[in-house]
């Protein structure tokens, strides 16, 4: 898969990626979503360019080490997130939200679970909706996993992926995490994580 912008590093071999099925789009297709879209399958499923998705994960990292991520926060309501998300956050130190998300934790002060995040990280535009609504309203950035089917509106940095699948979610976090403790100088530019992607992987 080629993309419009170049040979782009990919994180992992080309087969790993595809393996998990992070390229697997929607049969919907968004008018945003259209430069991260590669082809168009026969059974009419979009799919999406594996170097761009490398490209933003790599961006992602960089935008995010720089960010105190204690004050990060990451959000799920989706079953097959809620795991990559909280591991992800376990190893990052940053605030993992998975399942229901309550309604002025963003904007009401007198919530008492209240928080003012420098950052959010979204799984599903779709699903969490109400945390990007509010993530809007008071000028939080906002980093989202998006597929064909998303609107990116209130969305600052897109990484285009599949954001359904039980082993892409766990492998975008895998390296979403890997690419940021490299950014910190944690692990080496070429090192990898000390805990294996199946970690992430939320069980069957």
């Amino acid at each position: 898969m080629s993309s419009e912008e170049g040979e782009a590093e990919l994180l992992l071999p080309q087969e790993m990626l595809l393996s998990a099925g992070i390229h697997i789009g929607t049969r919907i297709k968004m008018r945003d979503m259209e430069p991260y879209i590669y082809k168009v399958r026969p059974d009419g499923l979009f799919i999406l360019d594996v170097e761009k998705t490398c490209q933003r994960i790599k961006v992602a990292a960089k935008f995010l080490s720089r960010l105190n991520l204690s004050r990060v926060v990451v959000v799920s309501a989706k079953h097959y997130g809620r795991r990559p998300v909280e591991k992800f956050c376990e190893l990052t130190g940053a605030i993992p939200i998975t399942g229901r998300f309550t309604a002025g934790t963003f904007t009401n002060p007198y919530f008492s679970g209240y928080i003012e995040p420098v950052a959010v990280v979204i799984t599903d535009p779709i699903a969490d909706e109400q945390p990007l609504i509010e993530a809007g309203e008071v000028g939080i950035p906002v980093v989202a996993l998006c597929s064909t089917d998303n609107t990116v509106s209130n969305i600052d940095l897109i990484i285009p992926v599949n954001n359904k699948g039980r082993r892409s979610l766990a492998l975008v976090y895998w390296l979403l995490c890997r690419e940021i403790k490299r950014e910190l100088g944690e692990i080496p530019p070429d090192g990898d994580l000390p805990v294996p992607v199946e970690e992430f992987e939320t069980p069957i």
